[in-house]
């Protein structure tokens, strides 16, 4: 069921989501080659804590695995879902970053990719397009209109630079839970719900330079790409009001 937000809800987690795009502008300067990923958690652990918000990921998912920090560190063919570690960030490294904080019972999303270092042509290319699908597909949300039309922006946009749109995974309704619904493809397909005052959307293409198609590794959380190709992430919280929409998270730089 899609839970609409009142005015003051949306508000909460507007408030959720400048902290979090704050978070990224101080820690974005750090994912540069030669740090650990699993340092990089730490920091944004310690920051949230101290803005007075709470790290959502920690610990989300089931009792028997958990996700275990609070930043998803995604690196070059990891999609999404890529766990904090020991890895140190090499040049030219694609890291994609996503993250959610609980602010007085409001949830904020949202998702980066840096560029570390000097990147190839390609995977700045693949970086850039990606961020592109992503205000594609913010520019079809159109209320009254049908969500799949996100999905046909975003999919039409990455497509037309030949890459590959992931389909097993996509975004989601967010705000009062980490994961709500509607689900918010990036390929046209499966419901598709008309976009109505209220509602709160995570949108978050995930493009790879080869296919679209992806597995799970073993740890039931790290996704990468099945070609081994290289993915981008970038993703906004965005509400939806009776006549306009407003991107919650502020534009941060990769």
């Amino acid at each position: 069921m899609i839970r609409l937000k009142t005015e003051e809800q949306i508000d909460g987690i507007r408030k959720s989501c400048k902290m979090l795009s704050a978070m990224y502008r101080e820690l974005i300067p750090f994912v540069k080659p030669g740090v650990e990923t699993k340092e990089l958690d730490k920091w944004a652990q310690d920051w949230i804590r101290h803005a007075g918000g709470k790290p959502a990921c920690l610990g989300y998912g089931s009792k028997k695995n958990p996700f275990p920090a609070a930043l998803c560190i995604s690196i070059n063919n990891t999609v999404i879902h890529g766990i904090p570690s020991a890895r140190k960030i090499a040049e030219g490294d694609l890291v994609s970053i996503d993250c959610c904080i609980e602010l007085d019972g409001f949830i904020s999303d949202q998702a980066v990719t840096v560029e570390a270092g000097k990147v190839s042509q390609a995977a700045h290319a693949l970086n850039k397009v990606t961020r592109e699908c992503l205000y594609k597909g913010i520019e079809a949300v159109k209320p009254g209109d049908r969500l799949l039309q996100i999905a046909r922006a975003v999919s039409a946009h990455a497509q037309s630079f030949g890459y590959g749109v992931v389909y097993q995974y996509c975004g989601h309704g967010v705000g009062l839970a980490m994961h709500e619904d509607p689900s918010v493809p990036n390929v046209p397909h499966g419901s598709n719900p008309r976009m109505m005052a209220g509602m709160v959307i995570a949108i978050e293409p995930m493009i790879n330079l080869g296919l679209g198609d992806v597995e799970l590794l073993d740890d039931d959380w790290t996704v990468v790409t099945a070609d081994d190709t290289l993915s981008a992430h970038w993703e906004h919280t965005v509400a939806i009001f009776k006549d306009h929409a407003e991107i919650l998270t502020d534009d941060v730089k990769g």
